[in-house]
């Protein structure tokens, strides 16, 4: 028994509206498949799917880009947070000296 090719294959009905969109979207899309590889494609059917190419170029630019800025954002974030560490860390020395807690001798003068 000859098997039946896939585009004269019968699908089940579709239960919803949009279910059976998505089978005519699917029997376009493999027709204009068909048509693109035997060569008889029409000129909107072949720039319809030159535009498609060119979009997802497009958005893959802009992720690509989105990404690069995110990379640079982080980096940058990390050295503001280890400035701020850094000036914490002068911060607090400063205080234990105002509380006495280091000694230095050009605050005493040996003459009192």
């Amino acid at each position: 028994m000859p098997k039946a090719s896939s585009s004269s294959q019968k699908q089940a009905p579709a239960e919803t509206s949009e279910a059976r969109e998505q089978q005519m979207i699917n029997l376009a899309m493999n027709l204009a498949e068909q048509k693109l590889r035997d060569g008889s494609a029409s000129n909107s059917i072949i720039i319809h799917y030159l535009k498609l190419g060119t979009a997802r170029a497009e958005v893959e630019k802009t992720k690509l880009q989105a990404e690069t800025d995110l990379a640079v954002a982080k980096m940058k974030s990390l050295e503001s947070q280890a400035k701020m560490e850094e000036l914490y860390a002068k911060a607090i020395e400063g205080m234990k000296t105002y509380q006495g807690n280091t000694f230095q001798e050009d605050y005493y003068d040996e003459d009192e």
